[in-house]
């Protein structure tokens, strides 16, 4: 067992407040402590003193942030309404529309699949997102 200053770690912690811990608890500290100063050797040596707090949106392009609550439920609810205007549809419709914008299919492989013609799979998606668009704007 070894003893370990907490507050090294964990600077919020009393100064002389020290706890023992398992070897193997101790040597995962220490190699914490190593690889943060590695860490701060290479920034040193690289020069790599830049930092991707800026308010035009790098850190948001680097950074994936975690959905607040409020950004879920907007999600879900967005989902509910799409699916439920899809349910509206044509079932010839909805297939169609899932192929291309679901499956990632395109509009002459659509055709090929179901044997027919390229502009009647053509026109049948615009038909339906035309009424996607209706039905989405009266619901939301």
């Amino acid at each position: 067992m070894k003893e370990i200053n907490l507050h090294k770690y964990y600077p919020f912690c009393n100064p002389g407040k020290t706890v023992e811990v398992p070897d193997e608890i101790a040597e995962v500290f220490l190699e914490f402590e190593r690889h943060e100063n590695a860490y701060r050797v290479r920034t040193y040596r690289y020069k790599a003193y830049y930092s991707l707090d800026r308010d035009d949106g790098i850190e948001n392009d680097t950074v994936k942030k975690p959905l607040t609550p409020e950004e879920i439920l907007e999600r879900k609810e967005g989902e509910d309404a799409l699916y439920s205007a899809m349910d509206q549809l044509t079932e010839i419709q909805r297939r169609r529309i899932y192929a291309q914008y679901i499956l990632g299919m395109k509009r002459r492989e659509i055709a090929d699949a179901e044997g027919c013609d390229y502009s009647s799979v053509s026109e049948s998606i615009q038909r339906g997102l035309k009424q996607l668009r209706k039905l989405l704007k009266n619901m939301l």
